[in-house]
């Protein structure tokens, strides 16, 4: 067998996230589909993060597994020959050794959500960027989004849904850049909880609003309560951007 390790970006709009799942079409199940059109192999692919529905990807890394050996470049523009039109694109392909895998070997995965801050209405960015017509502190935001870095109970940050077995998470870096009216939070980790960068985000939209001070946040993560936390932001501003080995 010869392992593939792909490159992979989407817009996640209209997906039910990355996993194969019964209600809709996923990511994974659209990929796999291409795959065995191109190489009359049915195959397994494994991601590096299981984004959810409405979230997407300006680099999900996945890997899978052919008998057969081709061309880098075949591969490459076969499947985004199968997979057109969707808004799905392999970027490279690489050949790994069988030790490597896409989720496992991960050292640090990196999240960036996008919010446009402006009283217009979005046009290009919809369905991809969170709008919010009040102005926000971006200053605030960033005095508050250092109080995430290092090791914590992230219990207030993660969902109802969340089936991780602990919920304690390091967090490597939280940036907050504001660039012409739209707002980027880059969230970098090992591993994360379900939903907790949107529930991050919503918390520092709170700051943001000056509706909880930036030290709030301390007392937020102490406690560990989700009720204690901000609200959930929407999928549509949330993408992988980047995954380390």
């Amino acid at each position: 067998m010869h392992r593939y390790k792909i490159n992979v970006e989407y817009k996640g709009t209209n997906y039910v996230g990355w996993q194969r799942q019964n209600n809709g079409m996923s990511i994974q199940e659209s990929l796999e589909t291409a795959i065995n059109q191109l190489t009359a192999e049915k195959v397994d692919v494994f991601g590096a993060g299981r984004t959810d529905s409405g979230v997407h990807a300006l680099n999900q890394v996945a890997h899978f597994d052919l008998k057969k050996i081709m061309e880098l470049d075949s591969i490459r523009d076969g499947l985004n020959q199968y997979l057109r039109p969707q808004p799905i694109a392999i970027i490279k392909v690489e050949e790994v050794s069988s030790d490597f895998h896409a989720r496992f070997s991960a050292r640090q995965r990196e999240y960036s959500y996008k919010i446009v801050n402006r009283r217009a209405p979005l046009t290009v960015d919809q369905g991809m960027a969170w709008i919010l017509h009040k102005k926000l502190n971006i200053t605030k935001m960033k005095e508050a989004a250092s109080f995430f870095i290092g090791k914590h109970n992230l219990g207030a940050f993660r969902s109802v849904d969340c089936q991780s077995k602990t919920s304690i998470k390091t967090i490597d870096e939280v940036a907050v850049k504001d660039i012409d009216h739209k707002i980027f939070i880059n969230v970098k980790a090992k591993s994360f909880l379900h939903s907790q960068v949107r529930i991050m985000v919503g918390t520092l939209v709170h700051v943001g609003e000056c509706k909880i001070k930036p030290k709030e946040i301390k007392n937020i993560i102490k406690i560990a309560d989700r009720k204690n936390a901000g609200p959930t932001a929407p999928a549509e501003g949330l993408y992988l951007a980047n995954v380390f080995y």
